[in-house]
């Protein structure tokens, strides 16, 4: 069985690193005091992340909202972020969606696509796709490729957009060449299944593949599945096996058991030597990417 990937992700903006571990630099640390917001969001970047000092959210939740107060989009849009996880500050989905708004309403990207998820979730707003759907469009053609992804599973199951397959495929082409795992697996299955496309074995086993790099288990499923069958690929069950090792390692639950079904199912036409040469692999590649 292959599976569709339609699960919107929640994702914070990213927070720069200061370089130096010594503290925050006093000429930043001045004109912060002096009013200057950049300067302001910075200083609450080094204590939201614990770089270059002691991680302290109550410190990044006092900093930013000197800088949100003079509206600097950035930094509502961090502020948004700490009251919805409660960090720094008591957890508050209403006010991360009024920060956020804030910052949106300037076109900020990562904003954007904050508010769009609480309007998909319905988490400090009233559930509303179609509003979702909206703020990740404003995201998605800022060329951010968590609202392409998130815009593109709406457009799929024609959820607050009308079902657009087309639509759908060419949101997560975006997001997908721009790495995004989910939407790499997304658009592999549209042309494993031929939905909204034209129906290409080679270009499914293309973008399973990168997803699967990437260490998505539903994609390395069904590479592995691919690799067994002789679909878009040439059979290889030596390649087939090692794939769905490390799906049965890296899934839970049910998914699980299916991988190990299908692992066993292939090892019983593989020789001892290429069982223990995929095994090797598989755990030099786990040694490699979950450290």
């Amino acid at each position: 069985m292959k599976f569709l990937l339609a699960v919107s992700i929640l994702v914070f903006s990213t927070i720069p690193a200061l370089t130096q571990k010594r503290g925050i630099e006093p000429e930043l640390l001045s004109k912060a005091n002096a009013g200057d917001a950049h300067a302001q969001l910075a200083v609450g970047q080094a204590y939201a992340s614990g770089i270059p000092v002691s991680q302290d959210f109550a410190q990044a939740v006092a900093w930013f909202q000197k800088a949100a107060d003079q509206g600097l989009a950035p930094a509502e849009d961090e502020l948004g972020g700490l009251y919805q996880s409660g960090n720094g500050v008591a957890q508050d989905p209403a006010k991360a969606a009024t920060w956020y708004r804030r910052a949106a309403d300037q076109n900020l990207a990562t904003a954007e696509l904050h508010l769009g998820l609480l309007y998909d979730h319905g988490d400090g707003v009233a559930h509303d796709s179609a509003q979702a759907a909206a703020w990740y469009r404003l995201a998605a053609l800022q060329g951010l490729p968590e609202a392409q992804y998130n815009l593109g599973t709406l457009y799929e199951r024609g959820i607050g957009v009308p079902q657009d397959y087309a639509q759908a495929a060419d949101l997560y082409r975006r997001a997908a060449e721009k790495g995004n795992a989910a939407a790499q697996f997304n658009l592999g299955l549209l042309y494993d299944n031929g939905t909204g496309l034209a129906r290409d074995y080679a270009q499914a086993a293309a973008w399973y593949t990168r997803a699967a790099e990437q260490g998505l288990p539903r994609a390395q499923f069904n590479l592995a599945s691919m690799y067994a069958n002789g679909q878009g690929v040439p059979v290889n069950l030596p390649e087939s096996y090692f794939w769905f090792v490390l799906a049965a390692k890296t899934w839970s639950g049910s998914h699980q058991d299916e991988a190990v079904r299908d692992r066993d199912l292939v090892a019983q036409h593989l020789s001892a030597a290429d069982l223990a040469a995929a095994r090797q692999r598989a755990d030099k590649w786990l040694n490699e990417h979950q450290k």
